[in-house]
């Protein structure tokens, strides 16, 4: 499991760098100021998890699981993040309730991960 993670963590950390830089230079004359600001929370909110996902596929090398919250995260990143890139980018209003969702799965992995370490010796 260390290693799905740790592999998740990376590639959604590179692509939120990718991400930044394209909104940064990309997209900064095509969006306006608000769906830029959009766009730019999904890849910080990404980048947060992915380090997440890091921290828990280090934790899981040294025999503590934190599986759930590592799924979550995921989730959380794929429904979060993605939402925002998607509403950003097309407008589409709709996209806009998938992410509270994706939020939802973010509290349940770091609540997950609290109830683990409450529980550990």
């Amino acid at each position: 499991m260390s290693q799905i993670f740790l592999l998740f963590g990376a590639i959604f950390a590179g692509l939120s760098v990718i991400l930044g830089a394209f909104a940064a230079h990309g997209l900064k004359n095509r969006l306006s100021e608000y769906a830029l600001g959009v766009f730019q929370t999904g890849v910080e909110y990404q980048m947060y998890h992915a380090l997440g996902l890091i921290l828990i596929g280090i934790l899981a090398k040294l025999g503590m699981q934190f599986n759930l919250s590592g799924y979550f995260m995921i989730a959380g990143i794929l429904l979060f993040s993605g939402s925002l890139y998607a509403l950003a980018l097309t407008g589409i209003k709709w996209f806009g309730p998938i992410t509270p969702i994706g939020g939802l799965c973010f509290i349940v992995a770091w609540a997950a991960m609290i109830v683990k370490l409450l529980q550990m010796k």
